[in-house]
């Protein structure tokens, strides 16, 4: 084994031994349009976003943390990243970009209990977050993007940021070039 391999092994180690938030149940799947020039795309503009939350009893939203305003500010990064930039609406951009998050507190699913070995009803609480990329010219969908997780309750603002950043940016490492 060579220096830059020991080297590049151990500073792996390092970063992922530092990371304490919990990432291994967030999962993205994308769709792409096979005729859409990506590269061409230069400007975009923003439709809108939604969120649907389901937390009767405040379990996961926190006060202090603008959920909507951090995933915007994600995929902007995420887009600047592609050498795009934000245009006006009215200044016929390339790219439209809107986005949705759904949290459900009281999802259920069937999961084996490791001690009687039979199916039991739990509560596993739920989150999507659902990224359109349209076609300014024409109005089609190109690209979509969808992250799903597992949601902890109570969480830091510091995890929930931690969390959302993970799955944006695991999302655009999908979209193509």
């Amino acid at each position: 084994m060579n220096k830059v391999t020991i080297l590049i092994t151990t500073g792996f180690m390092l970063v992922s031994g530092c990371s304490s938030v919990p990432t291994k149940d967030i999962s993205v799947e994308v769709q792409a349009d096979p005729k859409a020039n990506f590269s061409g795309y230069k400007t975009y503009t923003w439709l809108g976003s939604a969120a649907i939350i389901n937390d009767p009893y405040g379990q996961w939203e926190i006060p202090e943390f603008d959920a909507d305003a951090e995933i915007k500010y994600l995929i902007d990064r995420e887009l600047r990243k592609r050498g795009m930039s934000q245009s006006s609406p009215l200044i016929n951009p390339d790219m439209i970009v809107a986005f949705a998050a759904g949290i459900d507190m009281d999802a259920l699913e069937l999961k084996v209990d490791p001690d009687s070995k039979i199916d039991m009803l739990v509560s596993v609480p739920q989150g999507g977050l659902l990224v359109i990329l349209v076609d300014g010219q024409s109005g089609f969908v190109i690209w979509a993007g969808v992250a799903t997780a597992e949601i902890q309750e109570s969480p830091s603002a510091k995890t929930v940021k931690a969390r959302l950043d993970y799955a944006v940016t695991g999302l655009f490492r999908k979209l193509p070039k």
